[in-house]
């Protein structure tokens, strides 16, 4: 067996910088292919042409000005030759004579001599010889395996990737496959025109860049995945089309003709960051963020992906017919690579209706569960499941419904100065609840004026918490209030993630921690 050069080094891989040459061969690599591709699609060809090419230098820096020696070749006096299996030596041929032996039949004997070494005889012209085999490099060496590069570096090396095809603006991008802009076909005015009266036939459906193509006269003699991702490009461009295709599906969609819901986030679902140090929250308030799986926390990102969730609505979730796509439910949810806004289908877990949603990806929720909720007559607090689908593209809820009985539950109400004030009340409950969410909305539109009259106000963030906590506190004989109560009523007025009521609670002097969660008020002087 042949000996091998020396490999990369150790940091090889974790270094790589994608240079213009790298971007010159994705290029030509497009070019020749006309099929346009992912950036995971492109990284094991280029990790592939690395590796040809640093091995190529490697031998090239071995070899020096010799060729290899290997027995089948006819070698003369004056050859310049280097041995792999003498730890690549450079020797010259000094001459050349018939060989003798039987067995082996015709070959030659040629005599090398080595810089300082002396001489030594070899075989040429031998057909059959083990050194025959082609030079490679060794299986064993993970450096040279694309496999175990991807493996190890294949993220970081990928983000680098998209980072320099950004950068190149000799190529175009959709749908997270790209394309070098000197391919595309041209698509006029006239054909978009055309693809936007074909999406005004569809009755609120997308349709695919296939269906569309099929009712566009573009010229059907070009390579078709050309003229597919030409379309899509255009379409791309015009702002009158939304792509709204899950990852690895390209599905349009007209602008104008999407939910209000889903273009503007709605008013309840907007939140005003407000500073605070996450440091000083005790391992008890971070697993309760964690729990509480607010879409504008991260805290709650499980291990294992998961293929069921049962979800608490929070009033601004409710009153806007939402859902949080927090951490703990994201993976349940249709993403894409590039679109901001994702179509796809809702089933209800107990009819088996199929009901058209939309995740907007930027604010983290999904659209299109108001008439749910009315049907099934949730209320913030109620508990909804949500699944996977049987089907690509499709997510499951269903509420925990059971026979409607009276209850006595937390109710807001709304005074005449347009404050709200939390009762216990008896309310008709449809549905399992948390009993720690739960607060039933008489008069929706009661606490709308008051959402909107709060917002003029702004109050302290402090002093917001204070006086909902003092309300919520007379419903309880002790006078304690738990913090996932308080984050509930205080998201009737605001929009407020766990994570700077928990710090209020745990830094200002105002709250007395009693232990499991439960504050109360420190009594005033």
């Amino acid at each position: 067996m042949a000996s091998f050069p020396p490999s990369l080094q150790p940091d090889y891989w974790k270094s790589v910088i994608i240079t213009k040459h790298d971007l010159e061969f994705i290029n030509n690599y497009l070019f020749e292919n006309e099929l346009p591709l992912t950036e995971k699609e492109l990284l094991p060809v280029l990790v592939e042409a690395r590796i040809f090419a640093e091995r190529t230098s490697l031998l090239k820096k071995k070899r020096g000005e010799g060729k290899v020696y290997l027995p089948k070749e006819r070698y003369k006096a004056g050859d310049k030759l280097v041995f792999p299996t003498l730890d690549w030596q450079k020797g010259k041929v000094i001459t050349v004579r018939p060989g003798v032996n039987p067995e082996a039949g015709e070959f030659e004997v040629i005599e090398v001599e080595f810089e300082g070494r002396g001489r030594r005889s070899f075989a040429g012209s031998l057909n059959s010889h083990k050194l025959n085999q082609p030079l490679d490099n060794p299986r064993d060496d993970d450096l040279f395996s694309q496999e175990s590069i991807l493996a190890v570096y294949g993220l970081e090396l990928e983000k680098k990737l998209t980072a320099a095809l950004h950068n190149d603006e000799g190529l175009v991008q959709i749908a997270g496959r790209w394309f070098p802009r000197a391919l595309l076909e041209d698509v006029n005015i006239g054909h978009l025109n055309l693809a936007e009266a074909v999406l005004d036939e569809a009755n609120g459906k997308p349709l695919s860049t296939h269906a569309l193509l099929e009712q566009i006269e573009l010229p059907d003699t070009v390579n078709p995945n050309l003229i597919e991702f030409s379309m899509n490009y255009s379409l791309q461009e015009d702002k009158r089309f939304d792509e709204v295709g899950p990852a690895g599906e390209v599905l349009w969609y007209l602008r104008r003709l999407e939910p209000e819901d889903v273009r503007e986030a709605p008013v309840q679902l907007r939140y005003t960051p407000i500073d605070y140090d996450c440091s000083v929250l005790t391992d008890e308030m971070v697993a309760l963020e964690a729990e509480l799986s607010d879409e504008l926390s991260d805290a709650d990102i499980p291990s294992e992906p998961v293929d069921e969730v049962i979800v608490s609505l929070t009033y601004p979730h409710w009153r806007a017919g939402t859902l949080p796509v927090s951490a703990r439910v994201r993976k349940l949810f249709p993403t894409a690579y590039e679109s901001p806004r994702v179509r796809f289908t809702l089933v209800d877990g107990q009819t088996k209706e199929a009901m058209p949603a939309w995740v907007v990806r930027k604010n983290r929720y999904v659209s299109g569960l108001s008439e749910w909720y009315r049907k099934y007559n949730l209320i913030p607090g109620s508990l909804v499941i949500v699944r996977k689908g049987n089907n690509p593209g499709q997510v499951i809820v269903q509420a925990k419904t059971r026979r409607p009985t009276k209850e006595w539950v937390r109710t807001v109400l709304v005074g005449r100065d347009g404050g709200i004030v939390f009762a216990t009340l008896k309310q008709n409950i449809a549905a399992d609840y948390n009993e720690r969410m739960i607060i039933a909305v008489p008069d929706v539109d009661s606490v709308d004026q008051a959402w909107t009259l709060a917002a003029k106000e702004r109050a302290p963030f402090e002093l917001l918490v204070r006086n909902i906590m003092l309300d919520l506190s007379k419903l309880n004989l002790q006078g304690h209030v738990h913090a996932q109560e308080l984050y509930s009523a205080l998201n009737i007025v605001r929009r407020c993630p766990p994570g700077p009521l928990l710090a209020t609670l745990a830094t200002q002097p105002a709250f007395v921690h009693v232990g499991d969660m439960h504050f109360r008020l420190e009594e005033p002087g």
